[in-house]
């Protein structure tokens, strides 16, 4: 008789066990979660207008340099065009540097102007990190998503507006 209820006392213990290592049964923490529409902050950060309103005169600074580049080129492809063929060939020597440094100077242009690009647009990133790292912290966040990654977030979840509010002070 005391075997039975031994084992009995051991099958009910197992039992009750498996149960409350259940999952369902298990109390999980709740936790804080947000979410930020990244693309959203970095475009209306006045910081970004900024960059891309500096960015874009020097790139029309650029343009005129270029411009008068290959206006001086046309002018002298145009008095090749009336000179004698020995005349010519030197003419075209000339030229044929123009064209070089014309080419050398887009590179060049597009290369710092893209440096330049990606530069702004680590500062404005990192700029944005630390607003919503600090904001995580004040407001007792444990997670904040970036929205491209979510297949679905509620409204009351998204943080974006307290983000760049924060952002454009």
């Amino acid at each position: 008789m005391s075997k039975k209820i031994v084992l009995a006392t051991a099958f009910i213990f197992t039992v009750s066990s498996l149960i409350a290592a259940s999952p369902k049964y298990v109390s999980a923490r709740e936790y804080k979660i947000g979410y930020v529409d990244l693309a959203r902050a970095f475009d209306e950060y006045k910081k970004t207008k900024d960059a891309e309103k500096k960015l874009e005169e020097k790139g029309k600074v650029k343009e005129g340099e270029r411009k008068k580049m290959v206006d001086e080129l046309k002018k002298l492809k145009d008095e090749q065009a009336l000179l004698s063929e020995k005349a010519k060939t030197e003419k075209q020597a000339v030229i044929d540097d123009k064209i070089k440094a014309l080419q050398d100077f887009d590179r060049k242009t597009r290369d710092d102007l893209l440096k330049e690009r990606n530069d702004m647009l680590g500062d404005i990133m990192k700029d944005i990190e630390k607003v919503v790292t600090d904001y995580s912290k004040e407001t007792g966040y444990d997670m904040i998503l970036n929205s491209r990654t979510l297949l679905f977030g509620k409204e009351e979840l998204d943080l974006t507006n307290e983000v760049l509010k924060r952002l454009n002070k």
